[in-house]
C-alpha cells in the first residue's frame, strides 16, 4: 500500500499526546499517532513499552492522565460515547477473560444477548463460527480447549457484532507456529474489509500482516509509518532490538 492510497482514507483512529502516570511511573509519554480507515497497522514494542495502556485508553477500559483519543470520531474518555463506541468496537485483550465452565457456543449466546442482537444471533454465531474455524470445538467447555482455539474463541466474541474496527493485544501471544500461522491469516482476511490495529513485541508479524507500524520504546513513540519506511530506517529497527534486549536483560 502507498503513502498516497493511505493518505486518500480517513482517520480512523487517533491518538493526541496521550500520557498515562500511575503514582511516580509513567506508562505512557506524550503519544501521538493515526490509524487510517481499512488499514491493519502494528502497535510493535517490547513488555511493557505502553501498548497494552494505550489499547486499554482507545478502548475506554481506561482514562488517560492527559491528552485525548478518538475512534470512529467518538471519545472513549467520554461515557455516553464510549457505549456508542462499543457497538462499533471490537476488542480482544491479551489473555482475554473467558468462562472456563462454558461452551464456545455458550459464550457467544451470552455476548449475543448482552450486545442484544436478538433475532440475528444465530446468523452471527455461524458467521464467526467459520470465521474463526470454531465448529468442532462449540460443545467442549472452554477450560478444555487449547490456547490456540481459546484465542479463536476470544476472537469470535470480539467479532461477533461485526464491528468497524478491531483492536487486537497480543493476539498470538503463546500460540505455536501452527496457530499463530491461522491467526495471522485470519487477521489478514479481516483487514480487507476492517480496520485493525494489533500490538505484538515480534518484528516478523508486524512484516506478515501490517501495511502500518508504531514503535514504542519505554512509553514513548519512536516511529510511525509504513513498513517499507520502517525497513529503510535502520535507527529505529536498531532502536527497537536495543530495548527488546534491555528487556531480556531486566527479566533475567
Amino acid at each position: 500500500m502507498t503513502k498516497q492510497d493511505l493518505s486518500s482514507r480517513s482517520v480512523t483512529i487517533r491518538a493526541e499526546n496521550l500520557s498515562k502516570i500511575y503514582g511516580d511511573f509513567a506508562a505512557l509519554h506524550s503519544v501521538s499517532f493515526s490509524v487510517r480507515q481499512g488499514t491493519v497497522a502494528a502497535f510493535l514494542g517490547p513488555n511493557g513499552a505502553g501498548k497494552s495502556t494505550t489499547m486499554k485508553i482507545l478502548t475506554g477500559y481506561l482514562a488517560a492522565t492527559s491528552g485525548r483519543a478518538e475512534v470512529l470520531g467518538l471519545d472513549p474518555g467520554d461515557p455516553e460515547q464510549r457505549i456508542a463506541l462499543a457497538r462499533r468496537l471490537g476488542y480482544l485483550p491479551e489473555n482475554g477473560p473467558l468462562y472456563a465452565d462454558m461452551t464456545p457456543r455458550e459464550t457467544l449466546e451470552f455476548v449475543a444477548q448482552i450486545r442484544g442482537l436478538g433475532s440475528s444471533t444465530p446468523a452471527a454465531i455461524r458467521r464467526v463460527t467459520e470465521q474463526c474455524a470454531i465448529g468442532e470445538v462449540m460443545s467442549k467447555p472452554v477450560a478444555k480447549l487449547s490456547k490456540g482455539y481459546r484465542q479463536r474463541v476470544g476472537m469470535a466474541q470480539a467479532l461477533l457484532h461485526d464491528p468497524e474496527v478491531l483492536i487486537l493485544d497480543e493476539p498470538t501471544s503463546g500460540l505455536d507456529p501452527l496457530q499463530i500461522r491461522e491467526v495471522r491469516q485470519l487477521i489478514r482476511e479481516l483487514g480487507r474489509s476492517k480496520t485493525i490495529l494489533l500490538s505484538t513485541h515480534i518484528l516478523q508479524e508486524v512484516e506478515a500482516v501490517a501495511s502500518e507500524v508504531i514503535v514504542v520504546g519505554e512509553g514513548r513513540l519512536a516511529f510511525a509509518g509504513t513498513i517499507d519506511e520502517l525497513r529503510a530506517n535502520s535507527t529505529v529497527e536498531q532502536r527497537f532490538y536495543e530495548l527488546m534486549d534491555k528487556k531480556k536483560k531486566e527479566a533475567a
